[in-house]
């Protein structure tokens, strides 16, 4: 039910932009693509999936023995499953199929599956500070709306930033929720917290090791934002590196909002928005095609291995929802 509604204001949200902009425009602006920019931008999509799995790899701690070829065939499964079925449940499919394969308990693979999310969520957030510094700075008339986002992007930073450095943030938080929730819902919590921690004090207690997720996940966000900055080369536009970075990372971060499905609608809405300076309507739409495909690429990468994935995401279902 919530991926249909999901689904429905992302179409919403794009059938208000198609009916708005110049159809006609972005059809040329397709039709103009220069094929070795975009190629090269494509082809891009390689080294950040294997950045992505690597990353998981290297953060699970090493009596899981996850190696990268299975890492890697998680993260294309989490593509795959997030594309075609209920929300996040291809995230869940990671944790789930890390403890199928014996890698991991349950609480710890979720916790390690979330852990790793959150550094690749507050590498976004990152950029997306460092987007609105230079966007602030170097126009006159600002909108409210960077104000708006700033504020977000703040209390994401804070609160990410706590969870995955304070034993303390994170144990107060934990507390709170399982005096809310308390029952079996509340077990559940209480396995997570031990996890969670135990992962805090697995990921500092190596401080190189700790350095090189944390850099490794701003390189990787940072060549996410110059994949699209190939594509605005592909649409035969030139835009400063500083300021595609910074709208770039401002419009995939507002498309993380959950209201609609993959961020498609609040994406490219917020495109259109941030690149007004640099490209007319048409072309941003056509850019927020192209980012769309961005995140299509890895799962068709992993269609061949469909059979799989679907198992076991019907072997989850039974074990989270067997009534449905």
């Amino acid at each position: 039910m919530r991926k249909a509604l999901a689904a429905f204001v992302s179409l919403s949200i794009l059938g208000v932009i198609y009916w708005q902009i110049d159809l006609v425009g972005m059809g040329e602006a397709l039709a103009a693509v220069d094929w070795e920019w975009f190629a090269l931008a494509v082809a891009m999509v390689v080294p950040l999936t294997a950045m992505s799995a690597w990353r998981l790899s290297f953060l699970a701690p090493r009596e899981a023995g996850l190696e990268f070829t299975q890492s890697l065939n998680l993260t294309l499964m989490a593509s795959v499953l997030n594309a075609i079925l209920p929300s996040k449940l291809g995230d869940l499919a990671r944790s789930y199929a890390l403890v199928e394969q014996g890698h991991m308990t349950t609480a710890n693979a979720l916790s390690l599956v979330v852990f790793e999310k959150a550094w690749d969520v507050l590498a976004l957030s990152f950029w997306c500070a460092v987007g609105l510094v230079w966007m602030l700075l170097s126009v006159t008339d600002v909108s409210p709306l960077y104000w708006v986002v700033a504020v977000a992007i703040g209390l994401a930073i804070l609160f990410g930033v706590m969870m995955v450095s304070s034993v303390a943030f994170a144990e107060t938080l934990f507390s709170i929720a399982l005096n809310l929730i308390p029952g079996r819902s509340g077990e559940k919590i209480a396995a997570l917290q031990k996890a969670w921690l135990e992962t805090l004090i697995f990921f500092w207690a190596d401080k190189r090791n700790a350095a090189i997720i944390i850099l490794g996940s701003l390189l990787l966000w940072l060549l996410h934002l110059c994949q699209i900055w190939l594509f605005v080369f592909a649409l035969n536009h030139t835009v400063p590196f500083f300021d595609n970075a910074a709208m770039a990372a401002l419009s995939i971060f507002i498309g993380l909002l959950p209201f609609t499905l993959a961020g498609i609608g609040t994406r490219d809405a917020a495109l259109i928005f941030f690149y007004q300076p640099y490209l007319a309507a048409p072309a941003a739409a056509a850019l927020g095609l192209f980012c769309t495909l961005r995140y299509l690429l890895p799962a068709l990468i992993g269609l061949p291995f469909l059979g799989q994935y679907l198992a076991t995401a019907k072997r989850i279902k039974q074990v989270y929802d067997p009534e449905g």
